[in-house]
């Protein structure tokens, strides 16, 4: 029949199927992504649940300084590296190379850290 994943995704919906949803595919080993933007738009809102978690660790540790910035960007880059690379190892090239897909949403996510855990780290131990 066929072969390729994104035929056989149109054939299913098609056929009555349903098509998945953007977070369902976003937990998917290796998902089909229809739309260059579809993808985008999951690692934009990854990388904001990141900033929101780490954020409040921060606040609450209380972890200061530059080590903590640095510690974020490392992070923040290094879990969206290996999700997009092996998890679902999409074809970077196709979304404009690995730099593209590694600061996308990246200055916003940062901006959220930083208000978290200055809201966590001032609420917590600011006398």
């Amino acid at each position: 029949m066929t072969s390729n994943p994104r035929r056989k995704e149109e054939l299913h919906v098609s056929n009555g199927g349903v098509k998945p949803s953007a977070w369902s595919k976003a937990i998917s080993c290796k998902a089909v992504w229809g739309e260059k933007d579809e993808f985008l738009d999951v690692v934009y809102w990854f990388r904001q649940i990141i900033a929101i978690i780490l954020g409040v660790i921060w606040g609450v540790v209380p972890l200061k300084g530059f080590l903590g910035l640095a510690i974020f960007c490392v992070i923040n880059a290094g879990v969206l590296y290996v999700y997009f690379s092996s998890f679902q190892q999409v074809d970077e090239e196709e979304y404009g190379g690995t730099w593209e897909l590694t600061k996308e949403g990246f200055m916003t996510s940062f901006a959220l850290f930083l208000v978290v855990w200055i809201i966590f780290y001032t609420a917590l131990h600011y006398e």
